[in-house]
């Protein structure tokens, strides 16, 4: 099951500065593994230290905030898109 992830520019020291990945996993939580699998260390840069998504990333899954989905337990599907996107706060 290829899940395609879209990382942004800052994190993509981590993946070998590349924009579009190809993962898999059933949910979220799977997806955040594989990425680890795959490009170590990135998943402390994504989670805290239970495995939460951290406070200034938001996740989407085909343009849906998993916050108001299931969270890290939201289900996956073969061609689901995930974004990651850093907050942006302003004043």
């Amino acid at each position: 099951m290829a899940i395609t992830v879209l990382v942004p520019t800052a994190l993509q020291n981590f993946t070998n500065n590349q924009a579009t990945l190809e993962c898999n996993g059933s949910n979220i939580a799977e997806l955040l593994d594989s990425l680890e699998q795959s490009f170590p260390g990135i998943k402390s840069r994504l989670c805290d230290e239970a495995g939460k998504p951290r406070r200034f990333l938001n996740l989407y899954l085909n343009s849906e905030d998993i916050r108001f989905l299931e969270g890290t337990d939201t289900p996956l599907k073969d061609g689901d898109e995930v974004s990651i996107v850093p907050a942006v706060a302003g004043g």
